[in-house]
């Protein structure tokens, strides 16, 4: 009697499933610096070959790369939802953020996928280069500096995670979605809203992050708390440490960016109405 072929299933090694230092891909402090240090040779060096030469279009690949990040930030958006959404209901908000248990197998898994989604996103800055696009500092610290978070994250053990990578997550859904239709040349009028909700992102960050880090040191040196917090205390200072930078950076990028730009049409919109020469203004 002849018997049905059945395929065998395939799993994932099990230091890509979990965090194994030193096995996982990237996994290493010395693996990451090497990865930024690369990163930042490639940009700069690149933007010194492109000196001279004409700017690349590369509409189709921009847009592929902004489909395959705003679609997989959606999906891993919602499978870390699936699993955090119960565990709040079952035990609490406090328990997610704080507990050594709110830490679980599926999460850690998610955040791996995470923390590559951050090498990935390091290819905005190559379009840049390759399309003559200036290189803001906002820009390339921010990129290079939320790979090292992840990675402090993920050897920290972090509970807190979860609610960083969400929301940031569910930002990046909004904001790679809004590269790739304006790429083919969509006008969508709530670009400034998205600086808005990244500055929003960081206060509830910072907020949280905040919170569940002094529970952890309130928990070990007898201040008020409401109990301890797990994760390293190096992660937790690179948590707080980083997400501030950001927070203030943003507020900077914003204020100039669209306060210099709203001051800049009043003057322009004086001098037209007054019928007078142009009035210089600083940028």
């Amino acid at each position: 009697m002849a018997h049905a072929y059945i395929p065998q299933q395939y799993h994932l090694p099990t230091y890509l499933q979990q965090w194994v230092p030193g096995i996982t891909p990237l996994s290493t402090l010395e693996g990451v610096a090497s990865a930024i240090v690369a990163y930042l040779a490639i940009i700069f060096g690149g933007r010194e070959l492109m000196r001279g030469r004409e700017p690349f279009k590369l509409k189709i690949a921009f847009q592929l790369h902004n489909t395959v990040l705003y679609v997989g930030s959606g999906v891993l958006l919602a499978l870390m939802a699936e699993e955090v959404v119960p565990m709040i209901y079952k035990h609490g908000f406090y328990y997610s953020i704080c507990s050594e248990e709110a830490w679980t197998d599926k999460l850690e898994f998610y955040y791996i996928i995470n923390y590559y989604f951050k090498y990935i996103e390091l290819i905005d800055t190559v379009f840049l280069v390759l399309k003559k696009k200036p290189l803001a500092f906002l820009h390339v610290f921010h990129h290079a500096a939320t790979a090292a978070l992840c990675y402090t994250q993920l050897e920290g053990r972090t509970a807190v995670s979860w609610v960083v990578i969400s929301l940031n997550l569910a930002v990046h859904v909004l904001m790679y979605y809004y590269y790739y239709a304006t790429a083919g040349g969509a006008r969508i009028w709530w670009k400034k809203y998205l600086t808005t909700m990244q500055i929003t992102q960081f206060i509830i960050d910072i907020f949280i992050v905040y919170f569940a880090t002094y529970q952890h040191y309130g928990y070990r040196w007898g201040w008020p708390h409401v109990g301890d917090c797990t994760g390293s205390r190096f992660a937790a200072f690179c948590g707080c440490g980083l997400l501030t930078s950001y927070l203030f950076l943003f507020i900077a990028f914003y204020v100039k960016t669209y306060k210099s730009v709203g001051r800049r049409t009043s003057v322009k919109k004086a001098v037209t109405e007054a019928g007078t020469a142009p009035v210089p203004v600083s940028k």
